[in-house]
């Protein structure tokens, strides 16, 4: 028996087709993939079958259901976990859990069992806020408050995107044993080791079904867009004599809790430097530190010269930065988001003309230089937010996850751009949870329960730990941590 059946379903936003002409199954008790670039439709496809959207031609029935007429009976059966973080950040776990129940006229108390093996990872933090959870820690809250009303039918639009390998495995896990339990699983994710977990996958491009298949005859028949051949780069040696980051014993206190413990390490001018280690390891923390947004509890840095803790704000005018969260202003077009930022960093009129024409030009936006920044694909978006972090010339460039939930097509061509950018003497501090990015850096260090525990070249660090990959070294070092996640 089918649990979800798509026929010729299309969906057109104005003169834009989301969805054309798309059919599927997914069997009863299944785990099965909906992959695809950014923009290809899959969002579309899940608010349809969720009862958000109604499709513009064709039908889609979820357990029998028809998802236009029988929204009531379909919204009783489903959990959906959409992309966006789907908690209330100001209420507690507890309370998060409690308002889903209730959408579900139903108990946290009548639905326990169905999460206990999950909420037992979570629940001795129970009252504090969704929003000062970590990442997995999020994820896990998110998965409870989409099970708490036992469905048979669990919609995951990429659920883990922005959190680290080691908790990524520990939700796929989780995801197993519900597919013991017979709830049928329709997922998307970036990930390629996630898509192989799946036990069939569709690859959607464009709003059309390209194929559909076990995940190695869909990756190895779309190899160009899931496994696109490695970027060659040469180190630029000439330019690594001179340090533009340097760190000593640095700490940063949160009451009794110390977020980074004692951290030292420098950086060179021209390098990409990765600062990798998992959900609530340090990272953004020490992050916050070296652009001047925070303040350190103790020891010493200097970010392009200048002392971060008293002349942050001549490092803000020397650095490029783009966070975790998107860092454009969506109500503005392409061309007006290029022109803000130009004035904030002071350059003239002329440069910032000049170099927005190159840049559009460079980017091949020229023909959406007048469209609204949020009507953009994701991967759009971020090759915009990372030139424009560097349309000044900064000396150095902050990247706090600068590629989650992007396709490895469209990561490849990010990274194209960094290496431009270190090619012109721009250096690159890049956090990043995908250890095939790790792999393009010059130097990476890996920090643990907030201090650094290994740092050195990828096959420094593959040969001093006899590992095969930096996926390998990377859950290696991050299992050995001793304080939660959290």
């Amino acid at each position: 028996m089918n649990a979800i059946e798509v026929n010729h379903v299309s969906k057109s936003y104005g003169t834009l087709k989301a969805l054309d002409d798309v059919s599927f199954t997914v069997g009863k008790g299944e785990v099965f993939g909906l992959i695809g670039p950014d923009g290809a439709g899959k969002t579309s496809m899940y608010r349809i079958l969720c009862t958000l959207l109604k499709p513009g031609q064709g039908r889609a029935l979820v357990d029998g259901f028809d998802t236009v007429n029988q929204m009531a009976q379909i919204r009783s059966r489903v959990g959906y976990m959409p992309g966006k973080f789907s908690l209330y950040q100001d209420l507690t776990v507890q309370e998060n859990l409690e308002f889903f129940a209730t959408l579900f006229a139903t108990t946290v108390e009548q639905g326990y069992d169905s999460i206990k093996a999950i909420y037992s990872q979570i629940e001795r933090f129970k009252d504090r806020k969704a929003g000062a959870l970590s990442g997995g820690m999020k994820q896990k809250l998110a998965l409870c408050c989409a099970l708490v009303h036992q469905p048979s039918v669990l919609f995951l639009d990429e659920p883990t995107t922005g959190v680290d390998p080691v908790s990524r495995k520990e939700f796929w896990d989780m995801l197993q044993a519900l597919k013991e339990r017979e709830i049928t699983i329709m997922a998307s994710t970036p990930y390629l080791d996630e898509v192989r977990r799946c036990e069939r996958v569709a690859f959607l491009d464009q709003g059309k079904i390209r194929g559909i298949g076990t995940p190695d005859e869909i990756l190895t028949r779309f190899a160009d867009i899931f496994n696109p051949p490695a970027i060659e780069h040469a180190a630029t040696s000439e330019t690594h004599d001179e340090n533009v980051i340097e760190v000593e014993h640095l700490v940063k206190a949160f009451g009794k809790f110390h977020a980074v413990d004692d951290i030292s390490f420098t950086v060179k001018r021209g390098e990409i430097f990765g600062f990798l280690g998992a959900n609530g390891a340090g990272k953004t923390t020490a992050m916050h530190m070296l652009t001047g947004l925070n303040q350190p509890t103790s020891g010493t840095g200097r970010v392009a010269g200048y002392d971060i803790r008293t002349e942050h704000e001549q490092i803000k005018k020397h650095i490029g930065y783009m966070s975790q969260r998107f860092s454009l202003y969506e109500d503005l077009t392409v061309a007006e988001n290029i022109r803000l930022f130009g004035g904030i960093y002071d350059m003239s009129d002329a440069d910032i003309s000049r170099k927005t024409d190159e840049l559009l030009d460079r980017l091949q936006f020229t023909d959406h230089k007048n469209d609204l920044v949020g009507s953009l694909p994701l991967g759009w978006k971020q090759k915009l937010a990372f030139s424009v972090s560097i349309f000044h010339d900064p000396s150095i460039v902050f990247l706090d996850e600068p590629t989650g939930g992007v396709d490895p097509a469209t990561r490849r061509q990010f990274w194209e751009l960094i290496y431009d950018a270190a090619a012109r003497g721009i250096t690159v501090f890049v956090t990043t949870h995908y250890m095939d990015e790790a792999e393009y850096c010059d130097r990476i260090s890996i920090m643990v329960d907030g201090k650094i525990s290994a740092m050195g070249t990828p096959a420094e660090l593959k040969e001093k730990f006899r590992q095969p990959d930096m996926d390998h070294v990377f859950t290696y070092l991050a299992r050995q941590a001793t304080r939660s996640s959290d």
